[in-house]
Order: structure tokens, then C-alpha cells, then sequence
């Protein structure tokens, strides 16, 4: 496909602006992380609202972008060699926009795949814990009389706060000094178990004074805060 008009998926989410950065996104833990990262690095974007109320995600339009039915996604009317890329998966989101905003992951090598890392860290452990958590403590989960899944959960979650508690010791963000994707990868996700999914109480969240104060410091940067509501819901 050579032009955004190509994808079938601006037929549903027509562009206004075509020259920037389609995204296609909801305001949940995962959607907010590209959010959050076009507004740190100021690249032009136009957000569109997939809404789960009326399945935008099952729609054909979403799978012909991606077919794994998640959001986010994006699409990059000039991506590489000038042509359109089409994305989606956040931690790949993330990493596409720091290499072409060259913003928020180290240049240096080591520092660069230490920092990959801590996102795959979230993408693998915090996001798919803390989200089965929320089902078991906030959702549907929660009526089952046996506890053992819920507790399985906050014990994997309590497990993986630790792990990051230590990483904070002593530094502003996960990679130290410097503010990275791993940050934008990881507090959505903190942010969502201690908030929306109420498990503050369950976790022990009052064990983790780092996350808690990295957390307080990653919500009060201007673009999380804008990031955090967009798309904006109708």
C-alpha cells in the first residue's frame, strides 16, 4: 500500500489529516502508552476513538490493521523510505517512535537494550499480571468462590512490584536519571491497578514507596496528563 487512502481501515476512521501519525486507540493502560509518547516527542498525530461498547475492534476495518483484534495500532504515513507503516503491538509502537523522534531511549547500545528490556518487562509481566488481577478482584473474576486465581495473581503482581521497587532504589525512573519508554511502558499499567482496578488494598500497594513516588512524578508530566485521556471518549 503506497498511500493512507490504500488502508481499508480509513474508510471507517477517515483522516483529516492524512500527513501525520494515524492512531487508532482507546484510553486503557496499553492505548495510553502511544498517547502519552506522541505527546512527550511532539510528532503530528490524529487519534481516532476504537470503541470496545460498540466493538470498533472486531470491525473489518480494525482487523485489516491489525488481526489480532488489540489496540493500539498506527499508521505512519511517512515511515520508512517515505512510504506508509502500518503498526501495532505497544511495545513495537513505542520503540518505532523513539527511533524516529530519536527521543526516550538511550543511544548508547548497552543503555539502549537495557532500557528494551525494562519494556519488555511490562509487556510480558506487569501488563498481563496486573490485567488478570483486574479481572479476578474488580470484574467477572471476583464472584468465583474460589479465591486461588485472585490470589495467584496478587501474588505475581506483589512479585513484580518488588522487582521494580528495587530497580527505583535511588534513581527518578527505571533507567536512572533519564525519563525513557520503559516509564511509558510501565506506570499506565501501575497507575490502572492502584486506580481503576482498586488493588491498592490487595497488593500491599503501601510496601513500594518507589513505584509509589515514581508513579505520583510520572502522572504529573504535562503530556502524561494529556495522554492519559486521548482518545477522548464521546
Amino acid at each position: 500500500m503506497t498511500t493512507l487512502s490504500d488502508f481499508p481501515i480509513t474508510k471507517k476512521w477517515p483522516a483529516r489529516h492524512p500527513d501525520r501519525i494515524q492512531l487508532y486507540s482507546l484510553p486503557t493502560p496499553n492505548g495510553v502508552k502511544v498517547s502519552i509518547m506522541l505527546e512527550e516527542t511532539g510528532l503530528p498525530y490524529e487519534p481516532h476513538l476504537v470503541s470496545f461498547e460498540t466493538n470498533d475492534q472486531r470491525s473489518p476495518e480494525f482487523l485489516s490493521l491489525n488481526p489480532n483484534n488489540k489496540i493500539p495500532a498506527i499508521i505512519d504515513p511517512n515511515g520508512p523510505g517515505g512510504k506508509p507503516l502500518p503498526l501495532f503491538e505497544s511495545g513495537a509502537i513505542l520503540l518505532y517512535l523513539a527511533d524516529k523522534a530519536q527521543r526516550l531511549l538511550p543511544f548508547d547500545p548497552a543503555a539502549r537494550y537495557q532500557a528494551i528490556q525494562w519494556v519488555m518487562f511490562q509487556m510480558g509481566g506487569i501488563g498481563p499480571m496486573f490485567g488478570q488481577l483486574g479481572f479476578f478482584h474488580k470484574f467477572a473474576g471476583k464472584e468465583y468462590e474460589d479465591k486461588r486465581p485472585r490470589d495467584r495473581y496478587v501474588a505475581e503482581s506483589r512479585r513484580l512490584l518488588t522487582v521494580l521497587e528495587k530497580q527505583l532504589e535511588g534513581s527518578a525512573w527505571i533507567m536512572g536519571d533519564e525519563y525513557t519508554i520503559a516509564d511509558i511502558a510501565t506506570f499506565p499499567w501501575v497507575r490502572n491497578l492502584v486506580g481503576f482496578y482498586g488493588a491498592a488494598e490487595i497488593v500491599g500497594f503501601q510496601d513500594f514507596p518507589n513505584v509509589k513516588r515514581v508513579l505520583d512524578a510520572f502522572v504529573a508530566r504535562p503530556a502524561v496528563e494529556r495522554g492519559l485521556h486521548i482518545p477522548a471518549r464521546g
